[in-house]
Parts: structure tokens; C-alpha cells; sequence
């Protein structure tokens, strides 16, 4: 039980081994897990338990294999670069195809703990090492290779039965968020799970299932390529199928088998994960029933529409065999591009592609006609009345709308109500043909054709301005100036029009805004003076015209004068100006808008409106009434919607669908609540 230098157990490895396949091999814990997973299926394990202990920090990965004996434990795990493979083990005693490969993995662990503990019993042998990063690192010298030898644990202390119990501990990593994310994206990291599988990961206490993986209810349509892309495709809710694709790939004169399944969601924001944040819109590639690459689709460099609802998993054996080179990169997350395997794969998975975008784009246009009518009823009568050709163009364009990126119900009836005023304006002009122009994936066409439609624009803009006389005349209703401020308070900065029409398409950037009342209130590193820091922050802040924009909104009863305005604005100058040169944008214009309840002391004087007026100039800043404002804003909308009252039939329409699905989306929020 001893090695050569009397010491029990021994590792040797260099510094730049440690640092480049240790510590800075992986970065989140869910990559660190998996090779200690892979290792528990290379013991012939059929159970790993996985426990997260978020109190005392530390992870406990226990396994039911067949464990090591001190001698395995020299000569295989603690020998950094073991090639399991080349040495005869290509398969388990159980006769699983072996994952590990290099004999690196288990120097990952390092990336997320200080301490590794292991605790192993074989053939009756009950026995245990510790090992820590800051001994290694003294036992190893940068170049050279060194020794180190791992601390025994006393076998008296040790409670396992079988297998091998892996505590990391001394975490550089917060666990207190792994619980469901790290359960999800360790279902998405292994196809060995499952019913049909003598193999379970059990994640604090419950088992980690392929239902975990958190996308099959959000597959729309589905392509299988085998046997695995069949079975997903029966167990995911409401998909449908819509054929096979090729499951073979031919590598030179060879040709292999793959398998697994593309699929395409519903909308894009269903392959945004709630759980982690992060997107889930790729392919996934598995090599022996674990992750090899996260997301092939990217390689493909694909701008079409469909590729932002496209989801997969490819399970490719054959870029993992044992006669041949290793195609994995050493940080075991990506495979080598160059290898003609991987061009294969990546060819045979381009042509299938093609076919998918083909196939989505006839489903979803099938499917437009349909969505359309079940979200607003009305729009099925107004689709009756048209003549065949005209329903086949019709048909067409919201085919092409359900083809678009959009989320929300009120987009989608917006852009539903949009594309009946550009029907009905290219029906009078005899212009229908132009439909086919639009492409889903070239809104610049589609707008190009809706701009040319003078009659399209002011029916349009009718809706727009009427909406908004009808919040300047809430406005108008109020008297008390108090009561005002409270109204305007509340809507203002979410509605930037009413200082300016012409900010209706303002960027409005809560980062940048939040970013500038922090650095008023001395919540981030900016280097403000106390002054600064003290100031009240009651702001907006947008961008328009390449201008930086920050509004503030005077309490009703609170009267300055021009000189502390202009002292008020140097503080917000002074901060905002220091953020935006921390990002890169210090050369670029600021204004000021100031709204006020009561007119400025010094307006009363001699002339002291205009010389006030080229003070504030002078800084930048415009100074508006709230009265001044809300009767502006009236006369501005009141005058463009007199001069444009005639919607006629088609905004009737419109109207009344408009006033639909409003209904209908409040039914279905109550029905919700």
C-alpha cells in the first residue's frame, strides 16, 4: 500500500498542467460534475448522488462503481494523462463504452474547490486521500515537473460501503443558485438517463429525468434523425412530426450512424430558459451519451428567421472512436473544427437544415390564417369577404407574419391590424402582387411597401394620436397642480411624446438611467464630489438624435429661480457626464428638460423670461409648465387628427378588431388570475 518514496499516495504533475487542465480547464459547476459523473459510468456505476450542502459549502458526489484500491488510485486516478483506453479499457467490466478519455477530468474539480476529498472501497479495501490546491501548487514549480503527495484519511473514519465518494470543498463557486439550474443543465449534459437506462443521477435526493431538461413542452414541430429522436418526439407535449432526416454521415469511404432530433419552438422567447437566463437556442452535440459541444448551430452562421427557433440534440458515437485521434479540445467543451469527422457531421447537419427552414416556412405560413382568425374572430369575416385571390394573398401575408419574431399578443394584433391597412391600401391601388416581396426575414421590404401608402400612414397614425388625446385629456381634467404632479409622475417618463412629438421613436435606456441616478446617490465607483452625491435625484433619461436626453420633474409647489436650476442641472451635467465617458460615450451631446409647476422667481423682472431663456440656453436646458406642456401636447395631436378624420370603412375595421382582442386579452388574464 505504499509507493516508492514511502509515502501512500503520490501525484505527479507540473504548475502549467495544474493551471492550464486544473484550475482553468472549466468555469461553472455544472462542467466540473460531469466528468465526475463520467467517471462514476466508468466505474459500471448504476447510481450518482449528487448533494449540495449550501450551509457548510461543499458538494458530496457518491457513486455505487466498482471504487479503486490504493494501487488504482496511484496508478490511474492520481496519474495525471492516464489513458485508460490505450491501456486496455476501452470498455467497463460491465461492457459500457468508456466517456473518459485523456485522464484529465479530475483536475477539474479544482476549478470550483479548494479541497478534494476521496474515499474509495474495492476488494475489501477501505481507504482515503484529501488533497488541496495550495499544497499542490507549493509541491509543483512552474516548468518543471514536481511531487505531491495527497494526505491519507484514516480508513477508521470512513463509512462507504462501495464505490467512491468524491466532497469538494473550500468552494470558489456560489451554490446557492444550483439547485434547479444545475438539475437542468446537467439533464441537458447526459443521454444515459432515463427508463431505458441502468444509470441515474440523483440530484439531493431526486433524480435527475430527461423531463428535466426543460424543453420538450416547448417544441412546436420536430425532425427526428433515429431511435432517440422518435422516442423525444413521443414523449414532448403538442409537437408534431414532420419527418426523418438522415441518420448517417459519411466520413471518406465510411459511413456512420447518428442519431437524436432538430426541432423548432413555437416562438423564440420559449427558448429563453427561465431557470438559468440563458438561451437555449442551438444544437447540442453528445458523443457517447454525454455533451461534447453545446451549440453546433452556430457554426453555421445561419441569418434566416427560422434559426432563432431552432433546438437539438445530435448524438454523433462515431467522433469518439477508440482507433482513432482524440477529437475533443483539452478543455473537453468543444470539438476540433479542422477534423474531417467534425466536417462531416457538420455537412450532413447543413443539409438537414435546409430542409427543416424549407419545411417550417410552409408550416408556418399554413398555420398564419389560422392564428390570425382564432386570436380575432373578426378578422375571420373580413378574410370571407375577400375574393379568392385575394384570400390567397391574404393567406400569404399572415403567413408570413406568423413567421416574424414576436412574443406578446398586443405585437402580434398590432402587426395584425398594420398588415389589413397595407391589404386593403394595395387592393385600391391594384398593387396586391407587391405581398410577395415581403420576406419574413427581410422586414425591410415590408416596411418599405407599408411607408409608400399615404392613406395606410395617416389611418395609422390616427389610431396613435387618438390614443394619445385621450391621455392629454385625462391631463386636462385635472386641476390641482398636486394632483397633476402625482398624474404626471406616473406617466411621464413612459411617455416622452408629450414633451416632444417628435421623441416618439426615443430610445428610453433604463441601464443608462439607472447608472446616473446611482452615481448622484454614490451607488457605483464614479468619482462624484459629496455635493453631487447629495443632489435629488427625480429623473428620466433618454436618447434621441444622437443627443443624450435627462428630464427632471419639479415638485408643483416647489418655485426656483434661474440661477438654481442652472446649479441643479451642473449636477446632473457633471454625473451624467462621468458615466457616459466610463462607457465610451463622453463625446456625445447632453440636453436637459426641466418641467416645473410654477413659473421661475426671476420671470417676474424686467425683461427676465428672455434673459433666463439665454441663461438656460446657454446650459443646455429647456424649461416647460406643466400647463405649457399638456396644452401643447393637445394642440400638436388635436390639430393632425381634425385634418385626418377620415378612416372610413377599413379603420371601422380596425376599430372594432382592435377593441377585440383587448377584450379577449383581459378574459384571459382574469381567467389566469
Amino acid at each position: 500500500m505504499t509507493t516508492n518514496d514511502s509515502h501512500v499516495y503520490a501525484m505527479t504533475l507540473s504548475l502549467n498542467v495544474l493551471n492550464h487542465l486544473g484550475i482553468g480547464l472549466y468555469s461553472n459547476v455544472p462542467a466540473v460534475l460531469s466528468e465526475a459523473i463520467a467517471n462514476a459510468w466508468d466505474a459500471d456505476a448504476t447510481r450518482v448522488s449528487i448533494d449540495i450542502d449550501i450551509a457548510n459549502r461543499r458538494i458530496v458526489i457518491q457513486d455505487d462503481g466498482h471504487g479503486m484500491t490504493v494501487a488504482d488510485a496511484n496508478g490511474k486516478y492520481l496519474t495525471v494523462g492516464y489513458e485508460r483506453r490505450a491501456d486496455g479499457g476501452a470498455k467497463t467490466p460491465g461492457g459500457r463504452s468508456v466517456m473518459g478519455r485523456k485522464g484529465i477530468g479530475k483536475l477539474s474539480l479544482f476549478s470550483i474547490a479548494g479541497t478534494v476529498e476521496v474515499h474509495s472501497m474495492k476488494d475489501g479495501e477501505r481507504h482515503g486521500f484529501r488533497m488541496n490546491i495550495a499544497d499542490i501548487k507549493d509541491s509543483a514549480t512552474d516548468g518543471d515537473i514536481g511531487k505531491y503527495y495527497p494526505d491519507p484519511v484514516d480508513p477508521t473514519q470512513i463509512t462507504l460501503i462501495k464505490g467512491t465518494c468524491i466532497t469538494l470543498s473550500d468552494m470558489k463557486r456560489r451554490l446557492h443558485q444550483t439547485g434547479a439550474p444545475l438539475r437542468q443543465r446537467l439533464a441537458r449534459r447526459f443521454s444515459i438517463i432515463g427508463a431505458n437506462q441502468d444509470f441515474s443521477i440523483v440530484l439531493d435526493g431526486r433524480p435527475v429525468t430527461i423531463a428535466d431538461r426543460g424543453y420538450h413542452d416547448k417544441l412546436q414541430y420536430i425532425w427526428p434523425f433515429g431511435q432517440k429522436g422518435e422516442e423525444i418526439a413521443t414523449i414532448s407535449r403538442n409537437v408534431e412530426h414532420k419527418g426523418s432526416l438522415p441518420s448517417a454521415v459519411k466520413v471518406g469511404n465510411n459511413e456512420y450512424n447518428i442519431d437524436g432530433w432538430i426541432g423548432t419552438a413555437r416562438k423564440p422567447s420559449d427558448l429563453k430558459d427561465r431557470a438559468t437566463g440563458e438561451s437555449i437556442n442551438g444544437i447540442v452535440v453528445m458523443v457517447r451519451g454525454k455533451l461534447a459541444q453545446e451549440n453546433i448551430l452556430d457554426e453555421f452562421g445561419d441569418e434566416n428567421l427560422y434559426s432563432e427557433y431552432v433546438i437539438g440534440e445530435v448524438h454523433a458515437d462515431f467522433l469518439d472512436l477508440d482507433d482513432q485521434e482524440d477529437i475533443a479540445t483539452s478543455s473537453r467543451q468543444r470539438l476540433i473544427e479542422d477534423d474531417q469527422r467534425y466536417r462531416a457531421l457538420k455537412y450532413t447537419l447543413g443539409e438537414s437544415l435546409k430542409k427543416i427552414h424549407s419545411g417550417w416556412r410552409g408550416l408556418r405560413n399554413d398555420d398564419g390564417l389560422a392564428v390570425a382568425t382564432t386570436m380575432m374572430p373578426q378578422i375571420e369575416t373580413w378574410y370571407q369577404s375577400l375574393h379568392d385571390d385575394h384570400k390567397k394573398a391574404a393567406k400569404n401575408l399572415f403567413g408570413k407574419i406568423n413567421q416574424l419574431k414576436i412574443d406578446t399578443p398586443e405585437e402580434r394584433g398590432q402587426l395584425f391590424i398594420s398588415s389589413i391597412l397595407a391589404f386593403e391600401s394595395l387592393k385600391l391601388r391594384n398593387l396586391i402582387n407587391r405581398i410577395d416581396e415581403i420576406s419574413p426575414a427581410n422586414l425591410g421590404v415590408l416596411r418599405d411597401v407599408f411607408m409608400q401608402l399615404d392613406d395606410l400612414e395617416a389611418s395609422a397614425y390616427y389610431q396613435i394620436t387618438r390614443d394619445r388625446l385621450e391621455v392629454i385629456k385625462t391631463f386636462q381634467d385635472i386641476v390641482d397642480d398636486d394632483e397633476l404632479e402625482k398624474v404626471l409622475q406616473a406617466h411621464l417618463y413612459d411617455h416622452l411624446w408629450l414633451l416632444d412629438p417628435s421623441w416618439e421613436r426615443a430610445a428610453k435606456t433604463e441601464y443608462m438611467e439607472q447608472q446616473i441616478r446611482h452615481a448622484l446617490l454614490g451607488g457605483i465607483d464614479v468619482d462624484l464630489t459629496e455635493n453631487e452625491k447629495l443632489s435629488r435625484v427625480d429623473i428620466g433619461y433618454t436618447t434621441t438624435g444622437n443627443k443624450h436626453v435627462i428630464i427632471e420633474l419639479k415638485r408643483a409647489s416647489r418655485q426656483l429661480s434661474t440661477a438654481n436650476l442652472v446649479a441643479q442641472i451642473e449636477k446632473y451635467y457633471n454625473a451624467a457626464s462621468k458615466v457616459l465617458q466610463q462607457t465610451g460615450k463622453g463625446d456625445e451631446p447632453l440636453e436637459f428638460v426641466c418641467v416645473i409647476g410654477r413659473p421661475l422667481t426671476d420671470w417676474s423682472s424686467h425683461d427676465g423670461v428672455n434673459r433666463s431663456r439665454n441663461t438656460l440656453d446657454g446650459n443646455k436646458t429647456r424649461v416647460v409648465m406643466y400647463q405649457q406642456l399638456i396644452e401643447n401636447a393637445a394642440k400638436a395631436y388635436n390639430d393632425y387628427t381634425v385634418a385626418h378624420r377620415q378612416a372610413g370603412r377599413v379603420y371601422e375595421l380596425i376599430k372594432t378588431i382592435e377593441e377585440s382582442y383587448v377584450q379577449a386579452i383581459r378574459a384571459s388574464e382574469t381567467d389566469v388570475g
